[in-house]
């Protein structure tokens, strides 16, 4: 089994990022750009990946109370993640991802995973930063 874990701190509340991330019609926007998530009827989804142009059967589940989001394939157990959005003492929300492959097929490599780790947390927090920037004006 592989591991990989990233955090991102960023300028919003808790509950903003975390309804933002958990919003499944609106994953496109932050998840790596090859990846494209289907509800079919919560907690399962398909996940596309451009890629190689598969479907793969996943569940998704968003736990609101703890700000917490947990996937992974349905069938094949080949991989699972989490994302936790934690508020910093009235401060800034720090946001963490967590994937684990257990499969080395699935595995993608470290430099692959951490780069799309990373941009899908810049683009999560792109998206919640004009919430920020327009409560300021």
């Amino acid at each position: 089994m592989t591991e990989y874990e990233r955090s991102r701190t960023m300028p919003a509340l808790p509950e903003h990022v975390f309804d933002q991330a958990a919003a499944v019609d609106q994953m496109d926007e932050w998840l790596p750009g090859e990846l494209h998530v289907h509800v079919d009827q919560l907690p399962a989804v398909t996940v596309h990946e451009d890629r190689s142009d598969q479907d793969t059967s996943a569940l998704l589940r968003a736990q609101k109370d703890q700000m917490r989001l947990e996937w992974g394939t349905r069938e094949e157990g080949s991989y699972a993640g989490w994302l936790q959005v934690s508020g910093l003492d009235g401060g800034p929300t720090e946001v963490t991802v967590h994937l684990s492959f257990f499969n080395e097929e699935h595995d993608p490599g470290e430099k692959a995973v951490n780069e799309a780790l990373d941009r899908s947390l810049e683009r999560l927090e792109e998206l919640v930063r004009p919430r920020v920037d327009g409560a300021a004006g």
